[in-house]
């Protein structure tokens, strides 16, 4: 059974699957589509609505429908109400998630157990969280989180191979993707090089993306129609009317990405307009989300070049809204750069599925060697005896149908990924008082093992609080009020005796899915402290066990 790859999206969602040729290929569902909206409508207390029939809705009953979701990952305090329920971003995205297997089954695929699940990267380290947490409630095992623009990457180079991955075409090759979702935005640089993908530098904004563009374009059909109406209320200060509005927007957008100008036709509070709008207008009026996308990408590109790279060779141009003209248009007067637009909306799912499949190759290929005692339990492939390790192969390539070659391929390519921001701990600096200590910095290469040893500020201390930050902006600051607390935990109950200076030591690790894990240690007392980062993404317990029951209700009732 397969790994599937799914692009968790702000606006639209898709999955993916490896094909009996050995191709990624995105899976069509109910609605005819390769990608479904990620929008979910409550209907009712115990029914729910996902994907095209939930963004018709939204006109209808704009209260009940809940759009944009990916933004308030990782956020704590966020709930959506319906019906008397509340719904995190977990949950409901949880929802879309169980709506994208279904379609998967539906195109005649095995049932949906394994998943790779991307995320902008940019995400932080609760959002990551949030996002295994949504997999966890709908009965996925997730394994592992992807940063898109890897994904990209690794679509990008199956496709330029006949029958195999990334083992033609330039020796080395630089590649900046610019992402530029319905929601999020993220430039990166990666190279590829010798079946390695390396990412040196991300930037980005997970508050960024094409729905803002619609925002705009909303606020501004909003004051054409009042302008014409002056006598009808505001669309913008109607629920419904503003769902209307946005949907008008959006469709505006999308139509003025093949053609100079169009119409509008705005109906609202017994009155009509018929705006035209240009796409030099949309272009004016949005010029300064475009300017965030370029500062940012600029960003990028100074980070990357502190890492030694001097030239960009190509720029891929990942998510849908990053079809509109003006990207290519001002990426290329302000970098000199020619944008590829490479299957913008299904590259991620297709990069996703990959590498699900390089996971799925590489447990297997462990667990046959482990099984025959040619191999270590936990071990890495690299320590396998080489004759041991093509027999795995052979074993491993009949099974799934496949080329050995095309198993190697997939075992050797390796993925060298870096974090997107700095992580710390709050600690009392005798100069200027509390401050934060940083021992991850951003743009840091994955995977991270980082220790610092820091020492009690009185003698006979009895309990140590650990206090985990993480950077926010792109600087990284050392005021407390400039981070963002990610979690706390205290050793408690050290016994006396120990004098001002006794060592703690602090390890933080993270993985190549960029979940932090982090270990204080008392040395003279002989006492540790691990803290699993249990991050309001999370939520409580009890909040748990509540909304898998509320889901579990919800799925015995839809089925």
């Amino acid at each position: 059974m397969g790994v599937y790859g799914i692009d968790l999206g702000t606006t639209n969602s898709a999955i993916a699957a490896i094909d009996a040729d050995g191709r990624p290929e995105v899976l069509v569902g109910l609605n005819g589509e390769p990608t479904v909206p990620s929008v979910v409508l409550f209907a009712s207390a115990n029914d729910h609505v996902v994907g095209e029939g939930a963004r018709r809705q939204a006109r209808l009953d704009p209260d009940h429908v809940c759009t944009l979701v990916k933004r308030r990952m990782g956020d704590a305090e966020w709930r959506f109400g319906a019906h008397g329920q509340l719904w995190s971003a977990p949950a409901v995205s949880s929802l879309i998630l169980k709506s994208l297997a279904a379609d998967a089954e539906f195109a005649g695929g095995e049932p949906v157990r394994r998943v790779v699940i991307t995320v902008p990267a940019y995400f932080g380290d609760e959002e990551r969280r949030a996002t295994m947490q949504a997999g966890t409630y709908a009965g996925f095992d997730v394994a592992g989180v992807l940063s898109e623009p890897i994904a990209a990457a690794l679509s990008y180079g199956f496709g330029r191979l006949d029958g195999g991955l990334l083992d033609t075409g330039p020796a080395r090759e630089t590649v900046l993707v610019y992402d530029l979702g319905g929601g999020t935005f993220d430039a990166t640089v990666i190279e590829l090089a010798d079946r390695r993908i390396s990412v040196l530098a991300v930037e980005g904004d997970h508050q960024l993306g094409g729905a803002d563009w619609d925002e705009r374009l909303a606020l501004h059909l909003s004051q054409k129609f009042c302008a014409a109406n002056p006598d009808a209320e505001d669309p913008l200060d109607d629920s419904v009317g503003s769902q209307l509005l946005v949907l008008a927007a959006e469709q505006a957008k999308h139509d003025l990405t093949a053609a100079e100008s169009t119409e509008v036709v705005i109906a609202h509070d017994g009155a009509r307009a018929i705006i035209e709008l240009t796409r030099t207008e949309l272009e004016t009026m949005t010029a300064s989300l475009m300017r965030r996308t370029l500062d940012l990408t600029k960003a990028v590109l100074a980070a990357a070049e502190q890492r030694g790279v001097r030239r960009v060779d190509r720029l891929l141009l990942v998510g849908g809204s990053s079809r509109m003209p003006m990207v290519a248009e001002q990426l290329h007067k302000e970098f000199g750069l020619a944008g590829e637009l490479r299957d913008p909306d299904l590259s991620v799912a297709r990069g996703a599925a990959l590498y699900g499949e390089k996971l799925e190759m590489e447990r297997l290929v462990a667990a046959d060697l482990v099984t025959r005692g040619r191999l270590r339990d936990h071990a890495d492939l690299t320590e396998a005896d080489p004759g041991d390790l093509e027999a795995a192969l052979e074993r491993v390539a009949d099974s799934f149908g496949q080329p050995v070659g095309l198993v190697r391929r997939m075992i050797e390519i390796q993925v060298d990924t870096v974090v997107s921001r700095g992580f710390g701990v709050l600690a009392l600096d005798p100069f200027s008082g509390l401050a934060a200590s940083w021992l991850v910095h951003r743009n840091q290469t994955l995977p991270i093992k980082v220790r610092r040893s820091y020492g009690t500020v009185r003698a006979d201390q009895d309990q140590i609080e650990l206090t985990i930050v993480e950077q926010q902006g792109q600087a990284a600051s050392t005021r407390p009020e400039d981070t963002k607390v990610l979690v706390e935990g205290r050793i408690r109950d050290i016994p006396p005796g120990y004098p001002e200076g006794s060592e703690v030591r602090v390890t933080f690790e993270m993985g190549f899915d960029g979940v932090l894990h982090v270990t204080a240690y008392h040395v003279d007392a002989d006492m540790p402290l691990t803290l699993s980062v249990q991050t309001g993404a999370t939520l409580s317990q009890a909040d748990v066990e509540r909304e898998l029951d509320q889901l579990q209700r919800t799925r015995r009732r839809n089925s």
